[in-house]
């Protein structure tokens, strides 16, 4: 049976879960609430109910689920009131608050109520992330030391309250948040080091781009960038493992894999470069190599709402569960502390 959902916050996403939950299996919209009048109207005038305060959601029995688009600030204050107040189970959109503190609070609102909470991680159908996480886990490229994400735009921080501090702006919580929950759902392994740079160039009072270093106990290392000053992008994934090396140019593209069949030529040719002769950097061919594409992995949004939907149900387990909300977000707080000290920062996470 559909779940009854109320979406708070009719914004760009909030507006991107009204359009899904219209196309759902899974959940039956309701209506929206926002707290802009001009919002509202523009829901009534699609035919969508809109809810006249908070207080008349949290009141309406025939809500099961709602889902949390507003400005980052105030996602601790609504969801613990929805979960407490309202017996609502509820879905955040990331991130799912600004702080490991106000996190436990809200995961121990969850388990007061007895209801489901988590965060939207609409980037775990990603197919550029998915079919990097298929070889990573296939170990068709042996033991991966090093893989870089990034994601790169040149126009900047979006004119609305991601530039602004207050509100919980800045691209390490607005695209960060993403990238590294799929790095820590790629790579399992507990983190020990982290270190980070931020960029101020668009933007002085949040930052505009980020360069993230993550150290894991056994020493390998991911590598998260985020830059909306790039008029040329680089790779979306690149993975190096012990026996080849993967790219995903973009989203787009296919993941493109070049894996080492034999490590020695028996004889290497020089290739010359601008100044001179070169083994060291002589390029490989089929003898040694095998070059071949991942294919796109198939990928269904409506997935994340019909796993909630279960998960209400005691059918299945969340897919976004708290200890990996809580993770993500420690190494958000590590980062910000790396930032500020500039210098490596010693974790457990």
């Amino acid at each position: 049976m559909k779940k009854n959902l109320v979406v708070i916050g009719y914004g760009g996403m909030g507006g991107w879960h009204v359009n899904h939950a219209l196309k759902s299996d899974a959940v039956n919209l309701l209506g929206i609430y926002d707290i802009k009048e001009e919002r509202e109207n523009a829901a009534k005038e699609k035919g969508i109910y809109a809810y006249s305060s908070l207080e008349e959601v949290l009141n309406d029995k025939r809500v099961d689920l709602v889902t949390i688009a507003t400005p980052n600030d105030v996602h601790k204050e609504i969801a613990v009131r929805a979960l407490i107040e309202g017996g609502k189970n509820v879905i955040s959109e990331k991130p799912v608050t600004l702080s490991t503190a106000d996190l436990q609070s809200m995961i121990d609102a969850s388990e007061k109520a007895g209801r489901i909470f988590t965060v939207h991680q609409n980037r775990r159908w990603d197919v550029d992330y998915l079919a990097t996480k298929k070889l990573y886990e296939s170990g068709d490229i042996g033991a991966v030391f090093n893989i870089e994400s990034r994601i790169h735009g040149s126009r900047g921080i979006p004119s609305d309250w991601r530039g602004i501090k207050e509100f919980g702006g800045g691209m390490l919580y607005d695209w960060g948040v993403h990238l590294i929950d799929q790095i820590l759902q790629i790579v399992k392994e507990p983190i020990v080091g982290i270190y980070c740079r931020f960029d101020h160039i668009t933007n002085d009072e949040v930052d505009d781009g980020f360069k993230l270093e993550i150290e894991f106990t056994t020493g390998s290392r991911a590598y998260i960038e985020v830059g909306t000053y790039n008029f040329i992008q680089l790779p979306r994934f690149y993975m190096q493992g012990k026996n080849g090396t993967a790219i995903v140019q973009d989203w787009r593209e296919n993941c493109k894999v070049v894996k080492c069949k034999h490590w020695h030529e028996s004889e290497v040719i020089p290739v010359e470069t601008a100044a001179g002769l070169t083994k060291t950097m002589a390029p490989r061919n089929s003898i040694t190599v095998d070059e071949y594409e991942i294919d796109r992995p198939e990928s269904d949004v409506h997935d994340f709402y019909r796993n909630i939907c279960a998960a209400i149900d005691g059918k299945e387990e969340q897919f976004v569960t708290h200890v990996q909300m809580m993770r993500v977000l420690k190494v958000i707080e590590a980062a910000f502390e790396s930032g500020e000290k500039n210098q490596k920062v010693l974790v457990t996470i």
